[in-house]
């Protein structure tokens, strides 16, 4: 089986060449969330859980972004490896009005009852409060969000992964030092608090708007013809929803079912000290992850490409040498996150964190799960997300992404917490159970080779 790792030099040099400018942008949307949670946590547990409570709803839209964007990636890929840069346009533009409609339904949703929208995710009433009034800004936030998303990810899907890495970047940097002058009120600027992070962000996401625009109108690879993108079309439009539907219900009803797991916790005895750590592990786990991540976004581009251009038996060993490298990339990290949960981070990092010992402690008990079982998410992340989605079975692959999440993880996580009240150890180990799970669905599936598919085809 190993002997699927011969790929030769220039097959890791593509893996490369796409996975460190994703890997680069996942680490500096994981660090922005990481100083955003410090800066947050810095005002009091109270903010930092209300904060946590607001996220729970965008972070289902976000994950919908995802699923429009690695949708559009199926196709757009396959549609690379053929050179067929008129229906690329088409996806593109049926992505912006997708995204588009989405967002700005949240966002005015969010403006008309924050209030009453916080309350189905918490029963704190001060984390309820603050959670309304970070919603209202940061939803405005998450309209320009999604239609840059969409483009950098179908310039990602044509191996041009640079422009995200650039757009982010700056993002960055906008986004911490407004998140210093509005939430502390520097450089004479009020004091805004929660309401100045999200004012942050909002600032951050017009600039990532800004930049897109401008290379639209500089880039020469790829022309974006508008008549195509305002107009694609009832035949794309029947292939989008074929393609990418699945793969939009898939990240929806996952970033559903994940953000149970807050809500549990929110209704568990001293809940809010259990938000606060599980915000914090969260963060450190997106970092944790991004190598893996890479590699998945990567693979869904490589395979794809591989098949839209005729190679189906190249594309076949390319997926096993793909999750074998997620899977050492999990390993790795994973078990120097347990080191550094135990040693580390009790001495450094949690001090910087106005939290209690309890939540310390808690926090200590997350990482080190989560690093135990990171080479299983290796494996499954780049299994649903690279290879079956990149070959367009991504029915198969929304199976096992959500079966053993929502049939066995959520609910043996609420009945350890919400029943059997076993605190909140047992239930962040019943969160990882699907992963094992995962694997064991995941590897007959590639044997079998039937989720290779040309897309393209009409």
């Amino acid at each position: 089986m190993l002997s699927c790792m011969k790929q030769g030099r220039a097959f890791y040099r593509q893996v490369a060449a796409l996975s460190v400018p994703l890997v680069l942008q996942n680490l500096i949307t994981s660090s922005l969330g990481m100083a955003d949670t410090f800066m947050v946590g810095l005002l009091g547990t109270v903010e930092l859980a209300g904060v946590t409570l607001a996220n729970i709803p965008f972070f289902v839209v976000q994950l919908f972004f995802f699923g429009v964007q690695s949708g559009g990636t199926v196709l757009i890929s396959q549609y690379w490896g053929k050179g067929d840069r008129e229906s690329i346009n088409r996806v593109l533009g049926l992505s912006w009005y997708v995204t588009g409609a989405v967002a700005l339904t949240v966002a005015l949703a969010m403006l008309a009852a924050p209030v009453q929208i916080m309350s189905l995710f918490g029963n704190d009433p001060a984390a309820v409060s603050v959670a309304a009034r970070y919603g209202r800004i940061i939803g405005l936030a998450f309209l320009l969000n999604g239609l840059n998303l969409a483009y950098v990810g179908a310039l990602r899907s044509m191996e041009q992964p640079k422009i995200g890495t650039w757009m982010l970047g700056a993002s960055m940097v906008a986004n911490l030092f407004f998140n210093y002058v509005l939430i502390f009120g520097k450089l004479g600027a009020p004091r805004l608090g929660v309401e100045g992070a999200a004012l942050a962000t909002l600032i951050a996401r017009v600039l990532e708007s800004l930049i897109v625009i401008g290379h639209i109108v500089k880039n020469r690879t790829f022309r974006l013809e508008f008549a195509l993108v305002l107009r694609p079309g009832r035949a794309m439009v029947g292939k989008l929803i074929k393609y990418s539907a699945p793969v939009v219900l898939n990240e929806t009803l996952w970033g559903l079912g994940t953000s149970i797991y807050p809500v549990i916790m929110g209704h568990m005895p001293g809940s809010t000290e259990i938000l606060a750590a599980y915000t914090i592990a969260g963060n450190v786990d997106k970092l944790v992850m991004v190598a893996i991540s890479g590699v998945s976004v990567a693979s869904a581009v490589i395979i794809g490409k591989e098949i839209g251009a005729g190679r189906p038996e190249k594309a076949y060993g390319m997926s096993w040498a793909l999750n074998f490298l997620a899977m050492a990339c999990g390993a790795v990290f994973g078990s120097a996150l347990v080191l550094m949960a135990d040693l580390w981070f009790p001495h450094w990092l949690y001090p910087l964190f106005n939290m209690s010992a309890r939540t310390a402690d808690l926090v200590t008990m997350m990482l080190t799960i989560i690093g135990a079982t990171l080479f299983l998410r290796g494996f499954s992340h780049v299994t649903i997300v690279g290879v079956l989605r990149g070959g367009g079975d991504v029915k198969t692959a929304t199976l096992i992404d959500l079966l053993p999440l929502w049939l066995v993880s959520i609910p043996l996580a609420a009945v350890m917490g919400l029943w059997l009240n076993l605190g909140p150890v047992w239930v962040y180990i019943a969160m990882s159970v699907d992963q094992v799970i995962k694997l064991l669905m995941g590897v007959p599936r590639i044997r079998s080779r039937k989720w290779i598919n040309d897309v393209t085809v009409s």
